[in-house]
This record gives structure tokens, C-alpha cells and sequence, in this order.
């Protein structure tokens, strides 16, 4: 994470993305796949963010799109540097394309969430609508309750 962009951004323009950042807490390891891990893990979400997608699952067959399979934020991709790396999240479907970059950056000090959405059709977009509110909050308490976790 250094003044580059975020690998989410490598493979296509945004037709929605956000970045949300975080102080990497004393302590806490550098490792950006054990950010990413722990971030997006059931066992470390806040529940209430669980519940978010746990009606996520119930609702989107209504708009025709598929539920997610559990490996949807498995770790695809580990770059790193001298002073933290990225994980990168990817996963494509008909409506949409997903990238999430996990930063660390340990000379800042600083962790980023990096999303990335490029829409498809008609269902990415209505699906997008309520996402596009949440989001934003979904990460930031995600990622607080994944420092939490990993500062010893």
C-alpha cells in the first residue's frame, strides 16, 4: 500500500468502489492475509453484519442472482513488500465482477479495505442500490472487529 493503487483496481475501471482505512494497531501483525482472513471470516464478523448477509443469501434469488458460496472471500492472490502487501479477494459473476484488496502497510501504520464493483446488467445494478448504503459500514465494522482480533 504504498502510493500505488489498490491490486482491486488492476483488472478493471469502477462502476462502484470504496476505501475504507484503519490504524494498524501496536502489535498487530503486517500480514495481509491474516487481515483479510480475519476480516472476512463468520467467526469474526459483527453479528449484525452475519444477519446482513445472511438476508443477502435469502433475497437475491428473487432478483435471479445466485447465492454466494462460502469461498467467496477465500484469499486469491499475496503480494508483499518490505513494509506490509495486499491480499486481494476476487469474485466474478452474471451481474457483477468483486475485487477487495486487503492492505498493510506497517511504516504508515495504516490498513485499507479496497472494494471494487464493475456491473454486468439491469440485476447488478438493482442489486448494487442497498449494497452502495451499506457498505461502507459493513467494512469499517468489520475491520474494527478484525483489529480487535489480531492485537495481542
Amino acid at each position: 500500500m504504498s502510493t500505488h493503487w489498490s491490486l482491486a483496481m488492476r483488472d478493471f475501471p469502477p462502476d462502484y468502489a470504496d476505501t475504507t482505512i484503519v490504524r494498524l494497531p501496536p502489535g498487530a501483525p503486517t500480514d495481509p492475509r491474516a487481515w483479510a482472513t480475519t476480516t472476512f471470516s463468520p467467526r469474526t464478523m459483527p453479528r449484525w453484519v452475519l444477519a446482513a448477509l445472511a438476508l443477502r443469501q435469502l433475497l437475491v434469488p428473487l432478483l435471479g442472482i445466485p447465492r454466494a458460496p462460502r469461498s467467496t472471500f477465500a484469499v486469491d492472490e499475496v503480494v508483499t513488500g518490505p513494509t506490509g502487501g495486499e491480499a486481494l479477494i476476487v469474485a466474478d459473476d452474471e451481474h457483477l465482477d468483486f475485487r477487495c484488496g486487503v492492505a498493510v502497510d506497517s511504516r504508515a501504520g495504516l490498513v485499507a479495505v479496497t472494494t471494487n464493483v464493475r456491473l454486468h446488467n439491469r440485476r447488478g445494478r438493482l442489486y448494487l442500490l442497498p449494497v452502495r448504503a451499506l457498505h461502507p459500514h459493513v467494512v469499517r465494522s468489520m475491520l474494527a472487529r478484525a483489529a480487535r482480533v489480531l492485537t495481542p
